[in-house]
């Protein structure tokens, strides 16, 4: 599989815009942009509120647009960055997509999917954490901060 000469740092900023455009509108801050060929083919962020549908998270917003560019199911050759780390809902969208790499920034104890076991991803998927996780994380935290406020 071809890692982007970018680097994951470049990609997560772009998945952080996402989720700062989350954010604008009310919606938990988390975005997504899944990579293919060292180019963004599908981008996402948080839509729960705005349509009224668990279901909107921003990987799975991402995923349905990258599977749209490319004309097919399978995501093999692509990597989803993300700004937090996926829920088991999410994590099984990815297997079903045979996800080839998942790179996320902040890890999610409470609600992400390793509280329930790596095998939830597809066996081939490559695994990357931690990348800008302060920042990912801080968007979060602020928001429930307010939120809660």
């Amino acid at each position: 599989m071809e890692i982007n000469s970018r680097g994951d740092e470049f990609f997560m900023r772009e998945a952080l815009k996402e989720a700062r455009a989350a954010l604008e509108r009310n919606e938990v801050p988390i975005g997504a942009v899944v990579v293919g060929g060292g180019m963004i083919i599908g981008r996402g962020h948080n839509l729960v509120e705005t349509l009224t549908d668990a279901t909107a998270h921003a990987e799975m917003q991402a995923i349905t647009a990258a599977s749209a560019a490319l004309g097919g199911k399978y995501l093999n050759d692509c990597t989803l960055y993300v700004t937090v780390e996926p829920c088991v809902m999410c994590a099984g969208a990815m297997a079903w997509a045979q996800l080839g790499r998942l790179v996320y920034g902040a890890p999610d104890p409470a609600r992400g999917y390793l509280r329930h076991g790596e095998g939830l991803l597809h066996p081939r998927t490559e695994v990357t954490t931690g990348v800008l996780a302060e920042e990912c994380s801080a968007l979060v935290t602020d928001f429930f901060k307010k939120l809660r406020g």
